[in-house]
């Protein structure tokens, strides 16, 4: 199971300058088996243990944090979004580079988090839990940025620990795309899962 994390996995401010470069290109090369494109416009980007140690780091470097109970709010705010075993955890993102173009779909968008899906080979789509922390929306438009977690039957957890495959998509009327994840995001996604005993 994905332990969350704690103050004795995080390095100090002074050792994560001295090793930050080799660490954050660790962290890119992990990320890119991550990230699931939903069409041309979207994409879903799991999440771990790795990638959020990666973000409280860069949290308490930019902010300066090095007070134990500074360290624990970000633990706080990061460690609910590590998988649990039997669910995976992700930020979805609507991706428009053209501001206009991006505020035209995300009226056009509402209602997408809970259109999204992923879906092992043999099983039904699971549809995500979405935005515990807020609600992500208007009447006039959805966020571009959404937090999920998928939760899984135990069949499905050992399904894919089998080997089956996994695909990801979103039914939204105004949005509609799916895809096969490839080998290594599979294998990556399946890191997150473990069998209950």
């Amino acid at each position: 199971m994905m332990s969350k994390l704690t103050r004795e996995d995080l390095y100090s401010l002074e050792e994560y300058a001295n090793i930050r470069p080799e660490f954050r290109a660790k962290v890119m090369a992990h990320k890119k088996h991550r990230r699931v494109p939903i069409g041309p416009n979207a994409a879903l980007y799991f999440e771990d243990a790795l990638t959020m140690q990666y973000q409280v780091q860069e949290m308490l470097r930019i902010e300066r944090i090095f007070e134990a109970e500074g360290i624990n709010e970000e633990l706080e705010v990061y460690n609910p979004l590590i998988p649990d075993g039997m669910n995976w955890k992700a930020t979805f993102m609507i991706e428009f580079g053209d501001a206009e173009e991006r505020k035209t779909a995300l009226a056009k968008m509402i209602g997408i988090d809970k259109k999204l899906w992923v879906q092992v080979e043999g099983y039904d789509k699971v549809h995500p839990i979405a935005n515990e922390d807020l609600d992500r929306e208007t009447e006039d438009k959805t966020s571009s940025v959404h937090f999920m977690r998928f939760e899984l039957t135990a069949d499905m957890v050992k399904a894919v620990l089998n080997g089956a495959s996994i695909s990801a998509g979103t039914d939204h009327e105004a949005y509609q795309h799916s895809t096969v994840l490839d080998q290594a995001t599979r294998d990556s996604l399946a890191n997150d899962l473990q069998t209950i005993q």
